[in-house]
């Protein structure tokens, strides 16, 4: 059994996976790459082989028909073998001092027999033409280099939050979730961090800049010109997480206020880039947004509704549209997305 699965989910990645898969090849046997290829068209099965024929105890090749994104994690989990599992996308890569120290840490608690359900590090913004780098860091809420509870944990700010870039989870919880991510489907990674959280109990926190999270491609799905073309992909998985978890039944205090916090960010996205549209029909969804969590849970509705970023996103006529997008575009500066 391998210490930790590394899942490369790739799709026409011929231009940048050798970036990233060169970051995360080691000297070490503890580590196995899974590289799924998701019915590339160009050179990207060929790619993938030719590292796994000179790699053949690090690295496995798996090939199958077009699944997006979630599919491809799916596939991951399935054939994984290591006790904790990772997800990096293909043009991403990750630093390797940080890597070791990931390690090492993993390591060091499981001869210490100490499981850990989730490890939490740092990512960085690695957004092309930015003259800074924004890094994504928990000091403030979460205790590090010890393992700690949800009860442990402070609240966490607007603009902080946890994406499938900080985070390491133990293989076998996945499983016995029943992770499963919907097929052909964009921005699954809100699902992939929000529906295994509510299982999570011991985590640990390292603080190092370990993931660089690329943004700049035009055809990102991040991008955000294609979020709003793809905006019917967002509400999907916004529902999804609605209808996953009954947040009243979360008996942990602190875990329910960032499950509720995590649906805020994701649900305030949703409302902003409909209102960015432009387009009569999108604000037609965004009411019928509020309307699908009104009719599930009301006292859900209130709290997205009612709440600062609900009002924020919710200001009447036309000159309330464009202040909600005014905030849009400062907090889009100040944390470096999109």
């Amino acid at each position: 059994m391998k210490l930790l699965s590394v899942i490369i989910p790739c799709y026409n990645s011929q231009d940048y996976m050798r970036n990233c898969i060169e970051s995360l090849l080691l000297a070490r046997d503890d580590v196995e790459l899974i590289i799924v290829n998701d019915g590339s068209v160009d050179q990207t099965a060929e790619i993938a082989d030719n590292y796994a024929n000179m790699n053949p105890s690090k690295i496995k090749v798996i090939h199958q028909p077009n699944g997006g994104h979630g599919q491809a994690i799916n596939t991951g989990l399935k054939h994984a073998t290591g006790l904790y599992f990772k997800v990096v996308d293909s043009d991403d890569w990750v630093d390797t001092r940080a890597y070791l120290k990931i390690l090492d840490t993993l390591s060091g608690l499981i001869d210490r027999k100490q499981y850990i359900d989730l490890l939490i590090s740092n990512f960085v913004y690695e957004k092309e033409g930015a003259k800074y780098k924004k890094v994504m860091k928990y000091t403030s809420v979460i205790p590090k280099d010890k393992i700690f509870t949800w009860d442990d944990t402070k609240p966490f700010r607007k603009g902080q939050y946890l994406m499938m870039h900080s985070l390491i989870y133990r293989t076998q919880l996945l499983r016995e979730m029943h992770l499963r991510l919907p097929k052909h489907t964009f921005y699954v990674d809100n699902l992939y961090v929000y529906q295994p959280l509510a299982r999570v109990e011991r985590m640990y926190y390292l603080d190092v800049d370990f993931y660089r999270y690329f943004i700049g491609r035009d055809d990102q799905s991040v991008n955000e010109k294609v979020m709003i073309d793809r905006i019917d992909q967002q509400l999907k998985v916004n529902k999804l997480m609605i209808d996953y978890i009954d947040l009243e039944s979360i008996q942990n205090e602190k875990l329910q206020q960032y499950l509720f916090h995590q649906l805020e960010i994701v649900t305030t996205i949703s409302s902003i880039l409909l209102i960015r549209s432009r387009k009569r029909e999108n604000l037609k969804k965004k009411k019928e947004l509020l309307q699908y969590i009104k009719e599930r849970d009301r006292k859900l509705f209130r709290k997205l509704r009612y709440g600062f970023l609900g009002q924020l996103t919710n200001l009447p006529s036309w000159f309330g549209r464009q202040i909600s997008m005014g905030a849009y575009k400062i907090s889009r500066r100040i944390f470096g997305f999109n």
